[in-house]
């Protein structure tokens, strides 16, 4: 039949049995990948590529047969076809197959280092398969970091609940001592004894109160009552809260706040974080020096409540760890309490919206509560 020659009836029968043999191979290929469908990703592609060879041979086939050849012309086609498929089909397998295996085969070894604890690289292939890849290398560095995290963290705990055992052991080894004192006669002076081990209690029942306000913290259960407040009166009172700590050391408690700053906040949470800062000040102040606390107004807005010491700095390195639970540097700074006061400071701050700073000054150490006026 020449090609010229060809009317429209006999195109549309050639485009319909090419359509038809398509169709029917197109369905038996989809049958067959969804049967394969929990089968290695080589043997998918290995049924795409048999089924568009089919397709072609078989559709070309049966047009063959419709234009009415001699046997001889269509079984030559029909062995040029098949050879041709044959040999294009076990190309196709044999790459597929091994381009497969390949980037598998690197994707199980990227996952293994990653279960491992490894940080892996992104691999070069395919461009689905360097995605993926991609995404592993991603997901290594941040399961490295979080372990780290975890770890540091851990290490944390631990010194944390060495720290509270050895300071609730302290007060508790002094209240036993006491008592056994005063149950064998042995105390000369009762009512000094009396009061040590109500000033132990005192000290351990703070320290049960940090506890269970950092918890409420920690997880999210600090819930603020605010209201307008004059920050002057906060201070005030929590000059006045801590100054029988100040008077045994000849610390003296100076507020420096000139003008009045109103702000919408919690009367009694605020003036808890500003006397933790003024107690940790006189702790670390030197015996006869001053504490000084100011409250002034910052370009962005904001209040900014400073408590400033004579005493000695923390090492650069450790101003941001002096916030965390349980912190205890090599400083003595960071060595002495049970180390909540400040970690509860930077939880009230934070619910306040604010932040908490720390810096070392040439004549001194100072921590700064920054809060917002509008809260």
């Amino acid at each position: 039949m020449d090609l010229m020659m060809l009317g429209v009836a006999d195109v549309l029968l050639i485009v319909a049995t090419a359509a038809a043999c398509t169709a029917g191979v197109v369905l038996l290929t989809l049958l067959a990948l969804r049967a394969n469908r929990r089968g290695p990703i080589s043997s998918q592609f290995a049924i795409v590529l048999l089924g568009a060879v089919a397709a072609m041979v078989v559709s070309t086939s049966a047009v063959m047969g419709q234009m009415f050849v001699s046997p001889h012309d269509l079984a030559v086609f029909v062995w040029v076809v098949g050879v041709s498929a044959t040999l294009s089909l076990a190309v196709g397998l044999f790459i597929t197959r091994r381009t497969a295996r390949a980037a598998t085969a690197a994707l199980v070894s990227s996952a293994r280092e990653v279960g491992g604890g490894a940080v892996v690289t992104a691999r070069s292939g395919w461009r689905e398969f360097e995605q993926v890849s991609a995404q592993l290398a991603e997901a290594s560095e941040r399961l490295s970091e979080a372990r780290a995290e975890i770890a540091r963290l851990d290490a944390a705990r631990r010194t944390f609940l060495a720290g509270v055992s050895h300071d609730l052991r302290t007060p508790l080894t002094a209240i036993r001592a006491t008592a056994e004192s005063l149950e064998d006669g042995m105390s000369d002076d009762p009512e000094a004894a009396g009061r040590l081990i109500r000033a132990k209690t005192d000290a351990i029942a703070r320290m049960v109160d940090d506890l269970l306000q950092l918890s409420r913290i920690e997880t999210g259960g600090l819930e603020l009552r605010r209201e307008r407040i004059d920050l002057l009166d906060v201070i005030s009172d929590a000059v006045a809260d801590v100054m029988p700590q100040a008077g045994p050391r000849e610390v003296r408690l100076v507020p420096d706040c000139p003008a009045s700053h109103m702000l919408w906040a919690d009367p009694a949470e605020l003036g808890r974080a500003i006397g933790n800062l003024l107690a940790n000040a006189v702790r670390h102040a030197p015996r006869d020096s001053e504490v000084t606390v100011s409250a002034t107004p910052t370009e962005d807005g904001r209040i900014a409540v400073t408590v400033r010491d004579r005493g000695d700095g923390v090492a650069e390195a450790d101003l941001e760890r002096i916030f965390e639970v349980g912190w205890r540097g090599s400083h003595s700074r960071g060595s002495d309490g049970a180390g909540f006061g400040l970690a509860i400071v930077r939880g009230i701050a934070h619910a306040h919206g604010g932040e908490v700073r720390a810096a070392n000054r040439a004549d001194g150490f100072e921590v700064t509560l920054l809060l917002s006026a509008t809260g």
